[in-house]
């Protein structure tokens, strides 16, 4: 009787369990994209510095913060690891100029009245990161998602022809970030995304700290010269950067690549309504006529994945600072596919010290 109550009280645990776990999931994912949602609206409250000053605080704030992060994940020993490893440092050199690039179209778009043009560079940087992954990494797409990208083309060529300008900020948001992820899909999972962030931000550094000490002997620097609530707000950037690498981290452990998938376009969905009601950006025809479009291309894009999700797998330029997740065909369908795409995911992601040092370790001894 005993052993019996025991058998049956092991299921229930789990259950329990595995229902905990989702539902921190969920709690990690939704406030991961309410954060980059919202992200127009706080860096529109430092409007009074200029982009460069806040993309140059915020490398310094992000790295000090990260300093921090390292030893409570246990990471300090993968970062060193990382700086010993010449081709880590070479590509992640490089991604270092790649996030420092969007970073500043981000902040410029969202302080000059052009969020609507940002939020739709992280509606395409899905479609374009596949495109990078079929021409770069030979992945492989199905034929309706070549649809949605032909018809994502055609919105962007309207928006070019009719209102007479290419959207630069859009399409610099989305293929930074799909750069950014081609870089990162060379050093694959070896490199955690604290650690990848810790690095890319202290290879900026030296820039950060002679462009703020000229802008402050030009009388161009706010940092310290409106007040505490300002510094605070300019120091928070640091912490307003890394917390949601590491939510969505753990929410990708926790939940299906389907759930995510789907969930993905919330955060460029609550940058476009701020732009449209609370920060008022103006949207031109052609702009309506080229968003609709591409909002046609994501749902049949996301539909199709989530539909063959058992031949489905996150592309291999997926990368947490984005916050998207590129969804490419596998090359064959065999059993076990769910626990496939998710081990796909988990090793874009991994938020595991364990793990990340071991990877890190295999890769520091094959270089």
């Amino acid at each position: 009787m005993a052993q019996n109550a025991h058998s049956a009280t092991a299921p229930a645990s789990g259950t329990a369990a595995h229902a905990a776990q989702t539902r921190n999931g969920f709690i990690c994912l939704f406030t991961t994209y309410a954060i980059w949602g919202m992200l127009p609206l706080y860096f529109y409250l430092m409007a009074s510095s200029s982009a460069l000053e806040i993309v140059l605080s915020r490398v310094i704030f992000s790295l000090a913060f990260c300093a921090v992060l390292l030893p409570i994940f246990r990471l300090t020993k993968p970062f060193n690891q990382a700086v010993r490893t010449p081709r880590t440092m070479g590509i992640l050199t490089v991604a270092s100029l790649l996030i420092g690039a969007n970073w500043m179209i981000y902040v410029y778009s969202t302080t000059h009245g052009h969020t609507i043009d940002m939020s739709l560079g992280y509606f395409i940087n899905p479609l374009v990161s596949v495109v990078l992954g079929v021409v770069f990494l030979h992945e492989r797409l199905r034929k309706v998602q070549w649809v949605a990208i032909g018809i994502s083309t055609v919105a962007v060529l309207i928006m070019s022809v009719v209102y007479g300008q290419i959207p630069w900020l859009g399409l610099g948001v989305a293929f930074t970030f799909g750069t950014y992820g081609l870089l990162k899909a060379r050093v694959g999972s070896s490199v955690h995304p604290v650690v990848s962030l810790s690095l890319e931000t202290f290879i900026l550094l030296p820039v950060a700290l002679v462009v703020l000490w000229w802008m402050n002997t030009q009388g161009q620097l706010t940092l310290f010269s409106q007040g505490p609530g300002h510094f605070w707000l300019l120091a928070s950037t640091g912490i307003v950067t890394v917390t949601p690498l590491v939510l969505f981290s753990a929410a990708a452990r926790a939940l299906p690549l389907s759930v995510i998938g789907m969930v993905q376009y919330m955060g460029p969905t609550i940058q476009f309504f701020l732009a449209l009601f609370v920060l008022h950006d103006r949207i031109t025809p052609d702009k309506w006529i080229g968003l609709f479009l591409i909002w046609v291309a994501i749902v049949i894009f996301t539909v199709d994945a989530v539909r063959a999700s058992r031949t489905s797998r996150p592309s291999k330029l997926t990368a947490v600072e984005t916050g998207m997740i590129p969804i490419v065909q596998v090359s064959q369908s065999s059993e076990g596919s769910e626990e496939r795409e998710q081990n796909y995911l988990l090793d874009a992601v991994q938020l595991s010290p364990e793990d990340t040092e071991d990877s890190a370790a295999s890769a520091s001894d094959k270089s």
